[in-house]
């Protein structure tokens, strides 16, 4: 049985996720990003993912209006820019590269993969509103994946192949 949100938060914690960064863009058209390890796929037919948010997030107004977002899925190596759109920084784009993806969002570089979305809708779950969303666009490349599990970074380590 829970007894406490630290308990309840740590049991959580044992189910390894990959780490992204969402972004989209402000109502003046500037770059927002934060970032999410609460991503997972939805539907094939249509291609749909979800992921959450804090209802506390002082940036769930701009998602909750914006049209578009990208979910980019991190490669090991970027755990330095995870941090970054984890923390309080007064542009966290300055000095990260990108491209402009459908409806102008930012689309990371160097990502193991990347979900171009439309807003399709969004449910209230508890402290958390979930976004679901139409990918209209996906790229991946053979990277390794940042993996995030028991309150750390992890890297995968991949079982030899069956015969």
């Amino acid at each position: 049985m829970m007894t406490h949100h630290r308990d309840f938060r740590a049991a959580l914690g044992r189910f390894a996720t990959g780490v992204t960064i969402v972004t989209t863009l402000d109502g003046d058209g500037r770059p927002v990003g934060l970032t999410a390890n609460s991503f997972n796929s939805v539907s094939l037919d249509p291609p749909m993912v979800l992921w959450s948010l804090a209802r506390t997030s002082r940036n769930l107004a701009i998602f909750e209006r914006a049209t578009h977002y990208a979910i980019n899925v991190l490669a090991s190596d970027q755990r330095a820019l995870s941090d970054r759109f984890a923390r309080p920084v007064e542009n966290r784009f300055a000095g990260v590269d990108w491209r402009a993806g459908l409806g102008g969002v930012p689309v990371l570089d160097g990502v193991t993969a990347v979900f171009e979305c439309s807003h399709a809708t969004r449910v209230q779950g508890g402290d958390h509103i979930v976004f679901l969303g139409q990918v209209e666009a996906f790229d991946a490349r053979d990277r390794e994946p940042l993996l995030y599990h028991g309150g750390r970074y992890a890297t995968p380590c991949y079982a030899p192949a069956l015969p």
